[in-house]
C-alpha cells in the first residue's frame, strides 16, 4: 500500500546479566543488545553507530526509506510517493496550505545526499523526481533558495533524507536558551573614544590616520592604533563633515594584536556599539546581542543548527565528512550560512545595523569548533582525538564569512580536549568549578554531555555522548520543543492515566479550558522534558520495571498499556477523533530513553571515582535542556548520581553565560585561559569502569547503585515483568508457539 510506513519496536534485553557484567559472550537477542551496550567502551561512536542497529522481528521491505530531520523520523514508502505525503503519514512538522498544489510554497524542503552511516543509507543524486514544471514556474514568480525543492511535488526515488527548514514548520522550535541575569564586570573589547584631530597643514604635511591617531595617543593614552583598509577609504569625508571632532571605535587589542580602529563616526556620536556572544551547539544556535557600554542584552534568539541534515549527532558529522568528499565544506557552508540568517534575525528584532557589531565570542564543540573553522574533524573520529588547537583563537569575522562589521573581531574560547570544548570551557567560566569550597558536580545536558566535577583542590572533566533522544528525536512521537509539545507529566496512581502539560499553555490538560488553551496548535508530540517525566512517572507508578519492560495491562493495572507488535506499549493521548496524532510510549523509546541517561550518568560517575568519592555536594543542570528537567524525574530515572533534591539546581544557558562574560570582560578571557590548562581530563573512550557504570546505570534508576535519599522520596515498585512465562522471552518478545 502506498504511503505506509514501516513500524519499528525493540525492549531492553532482560538477562540476568543485565543487573551485572556483561557476559563477553552474550548470544541472546543475535548479541545486538550486548554489542552495542559493550560498545560502552567508545562512547562517542555509540549513538552514531545505535540507529543503525537491526530492528528485531522486521522483515526489510524493497521501498525506499525516507528520514526527515531535524525530527528524526523514517518510513519506507513506495516509489512515486510524494514527500509531503511521507512527511503526514509520519507526523512530521511540515506546512502546507494550499493542498499540494504548488502554489504556496510552505512544503519547501532540503533534499541531502551522499552517504549517511548514521542512518544506513547512502543517498543518489536521483532520489528525487526530476525538478517539474510546477517547481519551475513556482521558481521564475518568486524564487527558491538554491538545494530547495518543494515537497508536495518532488516524490520518492529511492532513499533519501529530506530536512525540514524552519519556515517551514507549521510548530517553529522554541529555542530555550535564553540569556540568564547574570552581575558581569564591564570591561568589552572595544570602546568608543572622542577625539579632536588636528587639521592639515601645508607645514605639517603628516596624513590624516596619522593625526588621528596622534590624537588617540595625546587624548586616551592609547598607542601604535592600527586602521584596516576600509578605515582609510571612508576617514577622510568622516573627519571633514565632522568638522576635525570624531568618534572612534577602538578595539583595545590583545596578547596577539595591537588597538585597532573599527569605526569613526562625525562629531560625537552618542549611540553605542554592540557585540554577540554565541552558542554554537549541535541541535541549536544561540545568540546574545549585547551592548557593549552597558553589558545589557538588547536580544537573543536562536535557529536551528542547519548540520541537523547531514547527522542529528556529532558522530554522524564525522562519518559524513569521512564518507562524502565535500562533507565537512558542505557542513561548514552550512553553519555559516545559518548564523549569519540569525544574526540578521537579532539585528532586525534589535532595529539595529549589522555593521554595528563589531565583537562576537564563540562557544561550541570539538567538532562544530572545527567545522565553523573549515577544519576537517577526521582525526576527531578516532583515537586520540587530537584537536588541530586547544587554544583560544583570535580571528576577523571576514576569515569567517560573517557578516557583521568588516572589521570585527571574533574570539573563540579554548578548548580542553578533544571530545570537551569551548563550551565546556564557557560552563567552567559561569559555574567557576575551581572557586567552590564544597564538590560540584556540573551536567551541561545535551546531544553530547559535557560533564565537570570539582571544587578548590582540582577540576575534572568528560564529555559523554547522550544522543539526540532527550532532544525528542529517536522517540515513536517524539519531537523538538515547540508549541503543542508535551513537557510535563503526571500519572495518576488510581487510574494510571497520564495528565500532561504542553508548550504554550499553563493548564493541564484535565483542567477546564485545556482544549480551549491549545485550540491554535493542539497537542502534537513529546519533547525532550516530556519524554524523561513520562519514563519516571511510568516507574514510579508500575508500569515499567527496573530493566525498562513495559508491563502487560493485567500486569500493570492500567487500560492505557496495549500490546504493539511483539511488546507492549502506553497510550498517552489520543487526538485521532479530531484530526490529531495518537501519543504512545513504546518500549523502544523506553530503550533508547535507558541509553542515554546511562550514557550521562556513567560519565558523572567516572569522574567520582576519579576523584574517590561516592558523592557530591550539590548538582548543577546546565543547558537549555537542563533548565526544563524535573530534577524528581531525572533522578528516578538516574540520570544523574543520588542527592538531596534541594542540592540539584539549574544554572540554565550556562555555556551562554560564560560567553557572555568573555564579550563583556576581557580579563574574563585570560582567566578561563588559564583554568582550561589545570582541568585534567577524563576519557571514557578508554576507561573500562566506564562500561561497568554503563551497564548499571541502563536500569531505571540503577542496577547497583543504592540511591538512598530518592528511596527516602519515592517508593518505587520493586517487580518484575519479565517473569519467564506469560508469552513472552527473556527480551520481552512474545514467543512463537510451535505447530
Amino acid at each position: 500500500m502506498a504511503g505506509r510506513a514501516d513500524a519499528r519496536d525493540g525492549a531492553l534485553p532482560q538477562t540476568p546479566e543485565f543487573t551485572g557484567k556483561l557476559k563477553e559472550k552474550e548470544t541472546r537477542n543475535d548479541g545486538v543488545d550486548a554489542f552495542f551496550a559493550a560498545d560502552a567502551l567508545s562512547p562517542f561512536l555509540r549513538g552514531a553507530m545505535l540507529a543503525q542497529r537491526p530492528q528485531r522481528g522486521i522483515a526489510m521491505s524493497s521501498n525506499p526509506l525516507v528520514i526527515f530531520t531535524p525530527s528524526g523520523k523514517r518510513g519506507r514508502f513506495e516509489v512515486g510517493t510524494p514527500i509531503l505525503h511521507a512527511a503526514r503519514q509520519l507526523g512530521v512538522d511540515l506546512d502546507s496550505v494550499c493542498g499540494g498544489r504548488g502554489i504556496c510554497s510552505k512544503c519547501q524542503i532540503t533534499p541531502s545526499y551522499g552517504e549517511f552511516s548514521k542512518h544506513g543509507v547512502t543517498v543518489a543524486s536521483d532520489a528525487l523526481s526530476e525538478w517539474n514544471s510546477v517547481e519551475q514556474r513556482y521558481q521564475d514568480k518568486r524564487g527558491l533558495i538554491a538545494g530547495r525543492r518543494l515537497g508536495c511535488q518532488a516524490t520518492v526515488q529511492g532513499d533519501v533524507v529530506i530536512d525540514v527548514p524552519p519556515e517551514s514548520q507549521v510548530h517553529k522550535q522554541v529555542v530555550r536558551k535564553r540569556a540568564e541575569a547574570r552581575d558581569i564586570v564591564l570591561n568589552p573589547s572595544t570602546k568608543l573614544f572622542y577625539v579632536e584631530v588636528t587639521e592639515p597643514d601645508m607645514h605639517d604635511p603628516s596624513g590624516d590616520l596619522e593625526r588621528l591617531r596622534d590624537a588617540l595617543a595625546s587624548q586616551w593614552d592609547l598607542h601604535k592604533v592600527a586602521a584596516d583598509l576600509h578605515i582609510l577609504q571612508s576617514m577622510q569625508p568622516v573627519l571633514r563633515k565632522g568638522a576635525w571632532k570624531v568618534t572612534v571605535a577602538v578595539h583595545l587589542g590583545d596578547a596577539e594584536n595591537p588597538p585597532r580602529i573599527m569605526h569613526i563616526w562625525p562629531g560625537f556620536y552618542d549611540g553605542t556599539v554592540y557585540g554577540l556572544a554565541v552558542d554554537l551547539g549541535s541541535t541549536t544556535i544561540a545568540a546574545h546581542l549585547c551592548d557593549l557600554q552597558t553589558g545589557e542584552v538588547v536580544a537573543s534568539s536562536g535557529v536551528m543548527n542547519p548540520q541537523i541534515r547531514f547527522g542529528e549527532d556529532l558522530m554522524s558529522r564525522v562519518s559524513y565528512s569521512m564518507m562524502n568528499a565535500q562533507g565537512a565544506d558542505e557542513m561548514t557552508q552550512a553553519v555559516r550560512e545559518g548564523m549569519n540568517g540569525l544574526f540578521t534575525q537579532i539585528a532586525t528584532e534589535a532595529e539595529i545595523d549589522k555593521r554595528l557589531i563589531v565583537d562576537a565570542v564563540f562557544v561550541c564543540n570539538p567538532v562544530m569548533h572545527h567545522l565553523f573553522l573549515g577544519i576537517d574533524p577526521f582525526e576527531l573520529g578516532q583515537a586520540p582525538f587530537a584537536l588541530a588547537t586547544s587554544n583560544a583563537l583570535r580571528l576577523r569575522a571576514d576569515d569567517l564569512g560573517l557578516n557583521i562589521h568588516p572589521s570585527a573581531r571574533v574570539y573563540l574560547l579554548p578548548c580542553i580536549a578533544g571530545h570537551v570544548g569551548a563550551d565546556a570551557a564557557a560552563v567552567a567560566l559561569s559555574e567557576a568549578p575551581d572557586k567552590s569550597d564544597d564538590l560540584v558536580l556540573v551536567v551541561d545536558v545535551g546531544t553530547n554531555a559535557e560533564i565537570l566535577l570539582g571544587n578548590r583542590e582540582k577540576v575534572l572533566a568528560c564529555s559523554s555522548p547522550t544522543g539526540p533522544a532527550f532532544e525528542g528525536a529517536q522517540i515513536s512521537s517524539g519531537q523538538r520543543a515547540a508549541p503543542g509539545a508535551i513537557e510535563r507529566v503526571e500519572i495518576d496512581p488510581a487510574t494510571k492515566i497520564a495528565r500532561f502539560k504542553v508548550i504554550g499553555s499553563d493548564l493541564w490538560s484535565d483542567e477546564a479550558g485545556f482544549d480551549d488553551a491549545i485550540a491554535t496548535t493542539g497537542v502534537t508530540g513529546i519533547c525532550g522534558s516530556g519524554i524523561i517525566e513520562m519514563v519516571a512517572e511510568m516507574r514510579i507508578h508500575g508500569i515499567v520495571d527496573a530493566p525498562g519492560l513495559i508491563g502487560t495491562a493485567e500486569q500493570t493495572g492500567s487500560a492505557n498499556v496495549f500490546e504493539d507488535g511483539r511488546t507492549n506499549s502506553y497510550l498517552v493521548y489520543d487526538g485521532t477523533a479530531q484530526g490529531g496524532p495518537r501519543i504512545t510510549v513504546t518500549n523502544r523509546d523506553i530503550r533508547e530513553i535507558q541509553m542515554a541517561k546511562a550514557a550521562l550518568y556513567s560519565g558523572a560517575r567516572l569522574l567520582m571515582d576519579k576523584f574517590g568519592v561516592d558523592h557530591v555536594d550539590r548538582i548543577v543542570l546546565a543547558g537549555a535542556f537542563g533548565a526544563h528537567i524535573s530534577t524528581k524525574h531525572a533522578m528516578v530515572l538516574g540520570m544523574i548520581p543520588d542527592a538531596p533534591l534541594d542540592k540539584v539546581t539549574s544554572a540554565g544557558n550556562a555555556a551562554g553565560t560564560g560567553a557572555r562574560i568573555a564579550l563583556l570582560n576581557t580579563d574574563a578571557r585570560a582567566e578561563i585561559e588559564q583554568t582550561v590548562r589545570a582541568i585534567h581530563k577524563i576519557e571514557t573512550a578508554i576507561e573500562p569502569r566506564f562500561q561497568e557504570h554503563f551497564v548499571n546505570a541502563s536500569a531505571i534508576p540503577n542496577a547497583v547503585e543504592p540511591f538512598p535519599i530518592l528511596n527516602s522520596i519515592v517508593t518505587l515498585p520493586t517487580q518484575t515483568f519479565n517473569t519467564g512465562g506469560g508469552g513472552n522471552d527473556a527480551s520481552g518478545r512474545r514467543k512463537r508457539r510451535r505447530a
